[in-house]
């Protein structure tokens, strides 16, 4: 059995990705994005934590995360709110036929991977590199040809806190180092 080790620096920043189980695409449903939102809600009364950057994709989502100076616990946090829209659109999201022994021993759904990747941020340009490949991620994977066309994204907000020009982004060329902190 594999022993993952993940950081666990209290009150750090740290970057994630979520993929849905075998890539499906249902992330920007409506549904989904109701029950996503509701539950990063309830998670945040319990255990808190600030939202720094943000890009749902149809089949997985990057965010970086600031958590309480006295807390590195992001694993509770993700096993929530995965739980929580497992509960709300599991109905419909289902999937019988993809069942295996292991899900049905861990009590897994057909919704989410497993696990998900996270990377705890080093520095400003560390968070300014991954913000802006937050952002720049719905043209790379070909959705819009520019950022300020994706909807479900941190981008509109920081552009109306002045953290980045509505335009950026605007020309499909890779803008991994500029834009956010520039």
């Amino acid at each position: 059995m594999s022993n993952y080790r993940r950081a666990n620096a209290k009150g750090g920043t740290y970057f994630f990705t979520v993929v849905t189980y075998r890539r499906q695409e249902f992330l920007c449903d409506e549904i989904v994005r109701t029950a996503l939102r509701d539950g990063i809600r309830d998670v945040q009364t319990k255990h808190p934590f600030t939202i720094d950057g943000w890009v749902l994709l149809p089949n997985h989502l990057h965010c970086i995360w600031t958590l309480p100076e006295d807390d590195s616990n992001f694993g509770i946090r993700w096993a929530m709110i995965k739980r929580f829209i497992t509960k709300r659109c599991g109905p419909d999201l289902r999937r019988d036929d993809w069942m295996n022994a292991s899900k049905r021993k861990r009590n897994e759904s057909t919704i989410w991977q497993r696990r998900y990747w996270e990377h705890m941020i080093r520095n400003e340009n560390d968070f300014n590199r991954h913000m802006n490949y937050i952002h720049f991620n719905p043209v790379k994977h070909g959705l819009v040809t520019s950022v300020k066309d994706w909807p479900h994204s941190t981008f509109h907000r920081c552009v109306r806190e002045g953290l980045y020009p509505s335009d950026w982004g605007g020309d499909g060329t890779d803008t991994n180092d500029a834009g956010y902190g520039e």
